[in-house]
């Protein structure tokens, strides 16, 4: 009877083990969460633009073709 009421109805540690892990886990999901949103807030500003205006860029620096980027000018449209 002794054992019983030592060890307590929720076992062994009273499941704080698991809280303890719960919470690790959930500060470093927001860990991982806030540092992924950081670095996508750091994008250079070429990546921000149109397709049209990335296409634009490419023909200009030789990349594509003007038939290309007439096909993208329709796809687009």
């Amino acid at each position: 009877m002794s054992r019983i009421s030592a060890i307590g109805s929720s076992g062994i540690g009273g499941g704080n083990y698991f809280l303890l892990v719960l919470v690790w886990l959930i500060i470093i999901v927001c860990t991982i969460a806030v540092v992924k949103l950081s670095l996508q807030k750091d994008k250079p500003p070429e990546e921000e633009k149109s397709e049209l205006e990335l296409a634009n860029s490419r023909y200009e620096k030789g990349e594509i073709t003007e038939e290309e980027l007439e096909e993208i000018k329709k796809r687009l449209s």
